[in-house]
């Protein structure tokens, strides 16, 4: 089953994947990042595998935003590799890795105000497209399967926070993405939001998408994700399923404070 039926075929990647053929869909080989004298990322490793939520933690400053930006190629590691699908996409250009099905949102939302958020999305679709019906009609799919449907003709610069972060996630899928990074989508919600936030991303999983998030909300992190990676001054200092890292000491002292204990 393609993941929105409309005459732009999806790639074969986003078919429903065999289990049993499960493999890293990404992977970060001792990847290191310096500004100046600063080491904001040190010698992180970890896999993301085909079909997963895999979340990565860790306080204010450890270098989870950077960690995106490394695998976007906004900035270009200082030393490692980043394989994305079997080859290396260190050193391409960001169009080009989200070409090759990587998308992103962005911790500080910033949708084009002037549009509408149908047309936010559409300028998305042209990454695949070249055809304006196409792109409006791939958008407008895309609205429908994120709930935007209602507000679809509305400029986005008025949009309260919580469409505009559901806007955020909608113009990452009309790239037609295989692995998608998101970045804290559910920081500012409240509870209602919250909650269809969290089903919006086991929604997206379960078309086939692989997912990367970064998220400081615990009830989040720990409810959808099917591993954890937490990282600490750059360092990583645990991995595993949500029970174990929560139970980890290294992740408890430096992130979760002994509520998690």
């Amino acid at each position: 089953m393609v993941l929105w039926e409309i005459g732009i075929r999806y790639p074969e990647y986003l078919e429903e994947p065999d289990r049993s053929l499960i493999m890293a869909i990404l992977e970060l080989k001792g990847v290191t990042k310096d500004f100046g004298g600063l080491r904001a990322v040190d010698n992180v490793s970890f896999k993301v595998q085909e079909g997963e939520i895999f979340g990565l933690i860790g306080p204010n400053g450890a270098g989870k935003t950077t960690i995106f930006n490394l695998i976007h190629n906004v900035y270009t590691p200082t030393s490692g590799d980043i394989i994305f699908a079997g080859r290396s996409i260190k050193g391409l250009k960001t169009h080009q890795i989200c070409r090759l099905g990587i998308a992103r949102t962005f911790q500080i939302v910033k949708p084009l105000g002037r549009l509408s958020v149908l047309d936010n999305v559409a300028v998305s679709a042209f990454l695949r497209t070249d055809n304006v019906r196409d792109a409006k009609t791939l958008a407008q799919e895309v609205l429908n399967f994120t709930g935007l449907t209602s507000v679809a003709h509305m400029p986005a610069k008025g949009l309260p926070i919580g469409i505009r972060k559901r806007l955020e996630i909608a113009r990452a899928l009309a790239t037609q993405p295989r692995l998608l990074l998101l970045d804290e989508t559910s920081a500012g919600l409240n509870p209602t939001e919250l909650e269809e936030a969290i089903a919006l991303i086991k929604k997206i999983r379960e078309k086939g998408i692989t997912i990367l998030i970064i998220e400081h909300i615990m009830k989040v992190i720990m409810s959808i994700s099917d591993r954890i990676h937490a990282i600490n001054f750059g360092v990583t200092i645990a991995e595993g399923p949500p029970e174990m890292v929560a139970k980890d000491p290294k992740v408890i002292e430096a992130y979760l404070g002994e509520a998690y204990a």
